[in-house]
């Protein structure tokens, strides 16, 4: 496949994908078999032809506000699952909202409000929406709400209070995989709740985990499920095994990069966004991941912000170089730029 092309084949075959070419699952094979440097930058090269195509070098931000690290579920490889035994917040209304005053202004596209499934917020759902509510006033921003399986109710009521975006990764689409992942909750469950929210006007993120455990046909199932979902944004991941989890002794050696994946799924949803996020490497492997064609910065932390993330690489660090203006600064060192608010408003379709 792309390991035999010249230049000008590559060209033609990332035009054939901005024409509307489906890869199939043995060109998929083929591209999740690459390993040479030399391949994958062939592969690279292709998927930034397709992204140029519909973005240019034009890149969304996203801030992030991971507002409570309690959580009711067990799942194996993260760090808040209920189960472990680590120092958590939950911030109060009041002090989100003075993160809201930090951020007026600050050139963020999109707010992203997440948790964990706290139980303090499903008991009583409304608390979550009235958070939703304040952040829409101070900000007037896009926000996408990142609150785990939440009832319908509440997601209409969120939607209707101003959510614009909806998180729910599913991680795997491989059902074994899958139970030993997200231990005791329901896979239908995630994939109705995204498909009720797209139906009710939000757009909407799914996303999957590598280097768990998933060889090629596993990584296959998963991206075929992402694509029944019809979504706004997808996201991969690195594995990275947290402390006091079952799987924090848990290393893999797979071919199966981030990156290389980031790159297929650009030829697969050419018109998505695909996240960098900071939480594995900061910035420098956020350069990384818009070299292979991403196109939204994400887990971008409010300044001077001690607020968790997802995977926190940089939980000790003194300096966390998560800010807004150090993500523009390294993107005008790669000749890219933030986009315009009204492109990403423009983006979004569902936006109001």
């Amino acid at each position: 496949m792309i390991q035999k092309m010249a230049l000008e084949e590559l060209d033609r075959f990332g035009e054939k994908i901005i024409e509307g070419f489906q890869l199939s699952d043995n060109d998929l094979r083929a591209l999740l078999s690459l390993e040479s440097e030399e391949d994958l930058e062939k592969l690279y090269y292709v998927a930034r032809k397709v992204r140029n195509h519909y973005f240019g070098n034009r890149v969304f931000l996203n801030c992030f506000i991971y507002f409570s690290t309690h959580c009711k579920n067990q799942c194996a490889f993260c760090y808040y699952n209920c189960k472990n035994e680590i120092n958590r917040y939950r911030l109060t209304r009041n002090e989100i909202k003075e993160i809201c005053k930090a951020l007026k202004g600050a050139g963020f596209h999109m707010v992203d409000l997440t948790m964990g499934e706290d139980p303090y917020f499903y008991e009583e759902p409304e608390r979550f929406v009235d958070l939703v509510q304040m952040v829409k006033e101070e900000l007037r921003l896009p926000i996408m709400i990142s609150p785990g399986v939440m009832d319908n109710t509440t997601l209409l009521k969120a939607r209707e209070k101003g959510a614009n975006f909806f998180a729910l990764y599913q991680e795997t689409y491989d059902m074994e995989l899958y139970q030993r992942l997200r231990v005791g909750q329901s896979f239908e469950g995630r994939v109705n709740a995204r498909r009720f929210a797209k139906e009710q006007g939000y757009c909407v993120e799914d996303g999957i985990l590598t280097g768990v455990g998933n060889d090629i046909e596993s990584t296959i199932l998963s991206l075929r499920g992402m694509k029944t979902n019809n979504p706004d944004m997808v996201r991969v991941m690195t594995f990275l095994p947290q402390e006091g989890t079952p799987l924090s002794g848990f290393r893999e050696q797979s071919n199966l990069s981030e990156l290389k994946i980031i790159s297929i799924l650009r030829l697969m949803f050419p018109e998505c966004l695909i996240p960098a996020s900071l939480d594995l490497e900061g910035i420098d492997g956020m350069v990384h991941r818009l070299n292979a064609v991403a196109n939204i910065v994400t887990s971008i932390l409010p300044p001077d912000s001690r607020l968790e993330g997802v995977a926190n690489y940089d939980r000790d660090l003194e300096e966390r170089d998560r800010d807004i203006l150090s993500v523009v600064k390294r993107l005008e060192s790669m000749g890219m730029e933030p986009a315009q608010q009204a492109e990403f408003e423009a983006f979004l379709g569902c936006y109001n």
